[in-house]
C-alpha cells in the first residue's frame, strides 16, 4: 500500500485529490497539512511513502520543506504539485530533493501514475514541462542557489519566508514559537547576509529566489 501525505492550503484541492486516490486499491491518503511550517513534523510523525506537495504553501515556501522533508525524513518521496511550469521552479524543486514535479491542471491518470512512479523510488516529471528543462537537470545546468541564501540558518530562512510574506515580528514570534526579540535578531541577520534594505527589497528578492509567485 501506498501511503500519501497530502500538503496543499486549499481545501476544495485537497478534498478533490483525497477522492481521486481513494478510488485506488493501493493508495491510502493518511494525513493533510495546509501550512508549510507543519508539513516536515507532520511527514515525519505520519511516515508517508509520498508527500505530494503545492510549493505555494503559506508559512514556508515549499522548496524549503522540501529540504527539511529530505533531511528529517528521507524515505518520504516528495512530489510536487505546482501551477508553475517555470524552469527556476522545476529544477529548483527537483535539486532540493522533490523527486517529481507535477503541473496542477494533470489529469487524474497521470496524478496517479507520478505517485506510483516515485513511491518506487523513480524521477517523474510532467508531461508539461517541456523536455529541455529536464535535460538542463541532466546536464547541471538551471538555476544554483545563491550563496548568500545558503549561509542562512534553518531558522533565518524561515523568519525571511514569513517576512516576504508581510507577517510582522509578532506574528512570526507566534507562529515559529520564539519570542519577538529572537524574530528582531533573526530578521536582522536576514537583511545583513542577503544585503536587504527594506520590506520592498524582501518581496523583490523573495519573488527571485521563487519564495514568492511572481504575481505577488
Amino acid at each position: 500500500m501506498i501511503t500519501v501525505l497530502l500538503a496543499e492550503d486549499h481545501t476544495i484541492v485537497r478534498q478533490g485529490l483525497r477522492k481521486v486516490l481513494e478510488t485506488e486499491p493501493d493508495i491510502s491518503v493518511v494525513a493533510e497539512a495546509d501550512d508549510g511550517l507543519k508539513v516536515a513534523d507532520q511527514v515525519e510523525s505520519a511516515a508517508p511513502n509520498v508527500v505530494l506537495l503545492d510549493l505555494g504553501l503559506p508559512g514556508l515556501h515549499g522548496l524549503e520543506v522540501i529540504r527539511q522533508i529530505a533531511r528529517r525524513t528521507p524515505s518520504a518521496h516528495v512530489l510536487v504539485l505546482s501551477m508553475h511550469a517555470h524552469e527556476e521552479y522545476v529544477l529548483g524543486a527537483l535539486r532540493n530533493g522533490a523527486a517529481g514535479y507535477l503541473v496542477k491542471g494533470s489529469d487524474s491518470a497521470e496524478v496517479v501514475a507520478a505517485i506510483r512512479t516515485v513511491a518506487s523510488g523513480r524521477r517523474f516529471v510532467s508531461a508539461a514541462v517541456s523536455n529541455h528543462l529536464v535535460n538542463a537537470l541532466v546536464e547541471g545546468g538551471g538555476i544554483v542557489a545563491s550563496e548568500p541564501y545558503e549561509s542562512l540558518t534553518r531558522r533565518e530562512r524561515e523568519v525571511l519566508h514569513l517576512m516576504a510574506e508581510g507577517h510582522a515580528n509578532a506574528d512570526i514570534a507566534a507562529r515559529l514559537f520564539i519570542s519577538p526579540r529572537t524574530v528582531e535578531t533573526h530578521r536582522a541577520n536576514v537583511m545583513r547576509k542577503l544585503g536587504l534594505r527594506s520590506q520592498t527589497d524582501v518581496v523583490r528578492y523573495a519573488i527571485r529566489r521563487g519564495i514568492l509567485p511572481p504575481e505577488h
